[in-house]
């Protein structure tokens, strides 16, 4: 299908780049949905010292993400000078300081930039009003009023594209071997806790959309008379251009990333109800909202500082091996663990009850 896609001379390179976006979104949507794919519930897990299927899930998704992406580098369909992460200047005090505001935020928000999209399109218009806050600041940290601290910040420490670069470019290709040891602690896992067969086999199918991504991109790149730059799924960016091209443009720009974020919401959506999972749901009492919107501006800006959300820079990032994407991913884990601590210090404490006389 993507190489008739490819070779058709029927629509524009950027037309072909969307359609491949949109397929990508479609797949990725519909196997995020029904996976309960959610880095959330798995640094939740993690820093709760409990670690179930939501880590079972995550550990699927980025080991089958990180050993198909580096499978495409072996047998020389993607280069280190086709992929940004690896060959442009990075920022090592934005990974840090972006990871970590992002993932305190997705914390408060009770889900990433992925998860807020992916459950949009259940229902849940708390996660849909959440994510257009993201999407709002992401966009005033990339042009706004905030692009001058995110300017600043990002410039505390630039690192060259050799740093950035760095694990690839070692001769014992640890991508694979990490890939593997992965994998097997997935299995492990899964053997252990049991989220079922179903589950499991869905979060090896998404982790393989973002090499689909990595492979669709790149093809086109080499075919294009365009200049087309390899990439895959990411949420903070797109969505970001997305809502602005609809706001200040009569039609939409044509490209990977503008297909990509419409056929999550349309995978997610055709997935929920197909299971019936499809539900209305609002803010209320117990609910709360300021803890969402606080948790929304913490991501949106975090992840362009961070230069990317939990899937385009934690996934997408890593399965390319680019060590700030790797630092940014460590970082969010770390950010979720505080946010985490300072919550459950904030819980009050049950009443007692006193003994009978």
């Amino acid at each position: 299908m993507f190489e008739a896609l490819l070779e058709t001379d029927l629509v524009s390179d950027p037309a072909k780049a969307a359609i491949g976006g949109l397929i990508v979104g479609v797949l990725f949507g519909w196997w995020a949905q029904a996976s309960r794919f959610c880095l959330r519930s798995a640094c939740i897990e993690f820093w709760s010292g409990r670690t179930g299927s939501a880590m079972v899930v995550w550990l699927s998704v980025f080991g089958a993400a990180l050993l198909a992406t580096q499978s495409l580098f072996v047998e020389g369909t993607l280069t280190v000078s086709e992929i940004r992460q690896l060959s442009a200047t990075g920022t090592l005090s934005g990974a840090v300081i972006g990871g970590l505001l992002f993932g305190a935020g997705m914390i408060l928000a009770r889900g990433c930039a992925s998860r807020l999209l992916v459950l949009s399109a259940t229902g849940n218009m708390r996660a849909l009003v959440t994510g257009l806050v993201v999407t709002v600041v992401a966009q005033a940290s990339l042009s706004g009023m905030l692009s001058p601290l995110r300017s600043w910040l990002s410039a505390l420490w630039v690192v060259g594209p050799g740093f950035r670069s760095y694990l690839i470019d070692l001769p014992s290709r640890p991508g694979l071997w990490l890939s593997a040891a992965i994998l097997a602690l997935a299995l492990t896992l899964a053997l252990r806790y049991r989220p079922g067969l179903g589950r499991v086999t869905m979060s090896l199918g998404l982790g393989a959309t973002v090499a689909l991504g990595w492979w669709f991109t790149a093809r086109l790149g080499q075919i294009s008379f365009e200049p087309v730059t390899a990439g895959s799924v990411t949420f903070t960016g797109p969505s970001a251009d997305t809502l602005m091209a609809l706001i200040t443009s009569p039609s939409l720009p044509l490209s990977f990333a503008t297909g990509l974020v419409p056929g999550v919401f349309a995978g997610s959506l055709i997935s929920s109800l197909a299971r019936r999972e499809f539900e209305l749901q609002v803010f209320g009492a117990e609910t709360g909202m300021v803890r969402y919107l606080i948790g929304a501006s913490l991501m949106g800006f975090g992840g362009m500082l961070a230069g990317g959300c939990a899937v385009g820079a934690g996934i997408t990032g890593g399965s390319v091996l680019s060590l700030t994407a790797w630092i940014a991913l460590f970082s969010m884990w770390v950010g979720a663990g505080v946010a985490i601590a300072v919550l459950e210090r904030q819980k009050p404490m049950p009443a007692t009850v006193s003994p009978v006389r």
